[in-house]
């Protein structure tokens, strides 16, 4: 199954996202002139000309501000000094045209590659995280066993912890059914092969669902009298919901449609990955 984990060798750094944050805006600036030539129309046409250069830039690093501060987005309008409607308006269609998914995968697979393993894995980690949400939320629901109003996200990660698939729902909606979305992600992707998961993902439904989709649901034991014990490779989930827990943004919900919340943790992957990748050292370039 191939269980090992051997990330790429990177230069020393202290934790500070700030310093490379224009790592973020360079690669997101590369996707974007990639999807212009491919003619997806990045920006869209109208009376007033399209941030260019430095503009460009600064709009860009204030969607990164708001997702790891938690910024409002009147907020980060004003203290950049670009309407906040501009600001919105871009994250929003950037969105819609998949900037934010395809740039992900695009990096994490440039990761694995970093790493000597192939592109797309044969083995996928499926798992949920409750977050609290505001009343204007997309939608609420109580996590009875967590005793938290709000949504659950549900992701599915490769052995280096990456995203490959991320949905969202009520938090009251169980593991077994919330997942669901994610599987079809995975099969629109071509992923074919076993999903590990916690025991919350038994039942013969969920088993059903994931035979007709050509995925293999097998749940495992992760805890045993409330110790976590780190199996095989079902703990780097764990880790991946701690990385996206340093950006505010996912804390406490406040988006009010779900694919807008779906695009801030992929944001928050694409930045992490963004530093990684420029901090990798010229051994693991030239390999």
């Amino acid at each position: 199954m191939g269980t090992a984990v051997r990330p790429a060798s990177t230069t020393p750094a202290a934790w500070d996202a700030f310093t490379d944050v224009d790592a973020f805006v360079d690669e997101v600036l590369t996707e974007l002139a990639a999807m212009a030539a491919d003619g997806r129309r990045p920006t869209r046409p109208g009376p007033k000309p399209p941030l260019t250069g430095a503009a460009l830039r600064k709009a860009i690093m204030a969607v990164w501000c708001v997702c790891y501060c938690g910024m409002q987005w009147r907020a980060i309008g004003q203290l950049s000094g670009i309407p906040f409607g501009t600001l919105f308006a871009l994250f929003a269609r950037w969105t819609r045209l998949g900037l934010w998914r395809r740039l992900l995968d695009r990096l994490r697979r440039t990761w694995c590659v970093a790493c000597g393993d192939t592109p797309e894995p044969s083995t996928v980690v499926i798992d949920s995280r409750t977050c609290r949400s505001a009343p204007s939320c997309f939608a609420r629901g109580v996590d009875g066993g967590k005793k938290i109003r709000g949504v659950k996200v549900h992701i599915a990660v490769e052995k280096y912890g990456l995203p490959l698939a991320v949905d969202a729902s009520p938090a009251n909606v169980h593991d077994t059914k919330g997942i669901v979305p994610v599987l079809r992600q995975l099969v629109g992707k071509g992923f074919q092969g076993p999903a590990i998961g916690d025991l919350g993902y038994r039942g013969e439904r969920l088993a059903k669902v994931g035979e007709d989709l050509g995925i293999t649901i097998q749940p495992i034991a992760r805890g045993r009298d409330g110790v976590f014990i780190p199996t095989e490779i079902a703990w780097v989930v764990e880790r991946s919901f701690a990385w996206a827990a340093r950006y505010r943004r996912l804390n406490i919900i406040v988006e009010r449609t779900k694919e807008h919340l779906v695009a801030f943790v992929e944001i928050a992957f694409v930045s992490i990955l963004a530093r990684r990748l420029k901090r990798l050292t010229a051994h693991a370039v030239s390999a």
